[in-house]
């Protein structure tokens, strides 16, 4: 008779007592409401403020590596912008050429809440498709853990985009840093591994920042940007090539120059 009280006691207790805290994601949702969808981030997405900005709301995400058996490389080949003024090139991926192999990337992966906001992803990058990751591809870049569920989508350059940097369409300083500044938010290995991982360095590389003469007031992180593209490969072999808005004028958008300005124009901006 006791036990039996016991017992109904006891499954009285359970029913009115109230429901466990749910485990959460790194959205800080509860279980039940976990995101469907995901974006792995190898470029300017890294970079929080910048993804924030899409998003409308800050957008925590977790470092990330996606393996060689994805059969992609990173480098700078999506054209963004006008021909005429204002272009760039920026991050994409692509498949290896002629005696190259497959890389890892590394990244970052965050939460997208809804459709609306996947749509302003979709948006922003404009001359991408999205494309969907195998999950047992990428690995934790640290010790956060990664999505047990859900779709894991990346960005790739569509092919009427997809062409390495040019005299109208460089590589822009400005947007590096906005890449290295995320990618050392994330540790200096990190941010290591990313420039060693990127491919497509060109010497049409524009040194576009606002005060290029004193990196440091404007861009805080200049000190530590520069010295992983000057001293990791295969950036370091292109960082002689940068230039500051005059000398590369000089050098690539004024055929008719002086022969004489034109090949001094390298040598200054060392």
């Amino acid at each position: 008779m006791i036990a039996r009280r016991a017992l109904v006691l006891g499954l009285a207790a359970a029913v009115l007592a109230p429901r466990a805290a749910l485990p959460r994601d790194i959205r800080g949702a509860e279980a039940d409401e976990l995101p469907a969808d995901f974006i792995f981030g190898y470029g300017s997405l890294i970079n929080e403020p910048s993804r924030s900005a899409t998003a409308g709301r800050r957008t925590a995400a977790v470092p990330a590596r996606i393996g060689p058996g994805f059969g992609y490389l990173r480098g700078f080949n999506l054209r963004a912008g006008l021909r005429s003024g204002g272009g760039f090139t920026a991050l994409g991926l692509r498949r290896p050429g002629a005696g190259e192999a497959p890389s890892s990337i590394n990244g970052v992966v965050f939460p997208v809440a809804t459709p609306q906001e996947m749509a302003a992803f979709d948006r922003r990058e404009g001359g991408y498709e999205r494309v969907l990751v195998d999950p047992f591809l990428i690995e934790p870049a640290g010790w956060q853990g990664l999505p047990r569920s859900g779709r894991i989508w990346i960005y790739v350059p569509r092919e009427a985009h997809a062409e390495p940097p040019d005299a109208a369409f460089p590589v822009l300083q400005s947007y590096v840093d906005v890449v290295l500044q995320g990618a050392l938010a994330e540790g200096p290995g990190f941010a290591r591994e990313l420039v060693a991982t990127t491919f497509d360095w060109s010497q049409f590389w524009l040194d576009d920042r606002p005060t290029p003469r004193r990196p440091w007031s404007s861009t805080p992180e200049a000190g530590a940007i520069d010295r992983l593209l000057s001293g990791v490969e295969p950036a370091a072999a292109r960082f002689p090539d940068r230039l500051t808005p005059e000398l590369y004028a000089i050098r690539h958008l004024m055929p008719a120059a002086p022969e004489r300005m034109r090949e001094r124009a390298p040598a200054e901006a060392r």
